[in-house]
């Protein structure tokens, strides 16, 4: 039985995934062992990437191929704004800064903006991680940071969407037909451009344990 085009491309992706899940920040927040402010450092990291997410999404909304895709009750912004004033307060914005890994991914979604797969790709890496391993790392962020809903991990919820597996479900469904409307050599283009999504988002969390042990 031939792989959906979903499958084959988290068969494909898999460990570039695993690479990304593992680094160093990732482990070191899990474990309790970074302040508020270190784990605020990647809330201000996701604001400026999924500013320009968004931002892309609400321009191809229309696309009739990227459109399908785009789904308003995704956007992160307001809940990243909640997130970032109750760490650091109402002058957040004055604290947060892109780091250069955060700027180099920002400016490839911003290119990926006119090739629709390569759009879905980036969101596909986001957000299908955000609804998925993204719930739990929600729940250990309240047990260690003691957040409720409200502020401080309103990142990680998507009351909106309702069923989170439902959703992944209809997610995956429209990745099936997208690649069935993709040539193969395309696939292999699209599958390409997860795997530098991983990449790029990896070294973003490189970037947030070199700075979180600096603070140390």
């Amino acid at each position: 039985m031939t792989a959906s085009f979903s499958e084959t491309l988290r068969t494909a992706t898999w460990a570039d995934h695993e690479s990304a899940e593992s680094e160093g920040y990732l482990s070191a927040l899990m474990a309790g062992r970074l302040s508020e402010h270190d784990y605020g450092e990647m809330v201000a990291q996701h604001y400026f990437a999924y500013t320009a997410l968004d931002g892309v999404s609400r321009a191809l909304a229309d696309h009739p191929v990227a459109g399908r895709f785009v789904f308003p009750e995704l956007y992160r912004e307001p809940a990243l704004e909640r997130d970032l004033e109750t760490i650091y307060g109402s002058g957040w914005r004055e604290r947060i800064t892109p780091s250069k890994s955060t700027r180099t991914l920002v400016a490839r979604i911003q290119q990926v903006a006119d090739w629709p797969a390569g759009y879905v790709a980036h969101h596909y890496t986001r957000y299908l991680g955000d609804l998925s391993g993204g719930q739990f790392i929600r729940m250990e962020l309240q047990k260690i940071y003691g957040y409720a809903k409200g502020g401080g991990v309103d990142f990680y919820i998507f009351d909106e969407l309702g069923s989170l597996p439902r959703f992944k479900t209809e997610y995956r469904s429209r990745l099936d037909e997208l690649g069935t409307g993709l040539a193969e050599r395309e696939q292999q283009r699209m599958i390409g451009e997860v795997k530098l999504a991983y990449q790029l988002n990896t070294e973003v969390l490189g970037d947030l344990a070199h700075l979180a042990g600096a603070a140390a």
